[in-house]
């Protein structure tokens, strides 16, 4: 319920209502926070807000977010170019970096849009790419987009891999604990054709 004769208040909590996880009374409390007792730290929140927006975007390489044509890692010459790990969403990029259980080289494969094919096609080919990792949630989808890359690859002599299974059905890696991904990343099955 809005409260008369502040709209930018409301405002201010309808905008943070509106972003994943943050709840009204969450939302009540930024916002008063900022309005009441730390104008300072609203407005560098607004000015990181402001920068991010304009700065960051994918890397044109792998697709994980970036304020370059390239990000770090795709630049990164301590990389283990053999290895890709294919994921489904940007943040996953950091939430494995974040565990320091991989150091290969990352690919964003969030639908299976040719050109994006193409772009792993060329990824592979440009570092010489032996195996390719799986870090998907484990889902009947997930399965389906691993045959379908699979079967797209199947002549680039390549090792399939996906991460194991002690990351629970239908869990975002974002809710997974570092330990688990860890153990997942490094217990990795193949996956026969």
């Amino acid at each position: 319920m809005a409260i008369k004769g502040i709209e930018k208040f409301n405002n201010l909590v309808e905008s943070f209502a509106s972003l994943p996880t943050i709840g009204k009374k969450t939302a009540i409390r930024l916002a008063y926070y900022i309005c009441t007792s730390n104008h300072l730290e609203g407005m560098k929140l607004a000015h990181n807000i402001e920068n991010a927006l304009r700065f960051i975007k994918p890397c044109t390489q792998c697709g994980a977010l970036s304020e370059n044509e390239l990000c770090d890692i795709c630049t990164d010459e301590n990389r283990q170019k053999d290895l890709i790990c294919i994921i489904q969403s940007p943040k996953d990029v950091l939430i494995l970096e974040e565990s320091n259980s991989y150091n290969g080289f990352y690919f964003v494969l969030e639908n299976l849009e040719e050109e994006k094919i193409q772009k792993l096609i060329s990824m592979i080919k440009k570092n010489n790419t032996k195996e390719l990792i799986f870090a998907f949630t484990h889902s009947i989808n997930s399965d389906t987009m691993i045959f379908f890359i699979e079967e797209k690859l199947k002549n680039l002599n390549l090792k399939f891999s996906k991460i194991a299974q002690g990351i629970p059905s239908g869990v975002n890696l974002e809710n997974v604990d570092f330990i688990s991904l860890h153990q997942a990343i490094n217990f990795r099955t193949n996956i026969e054709n």
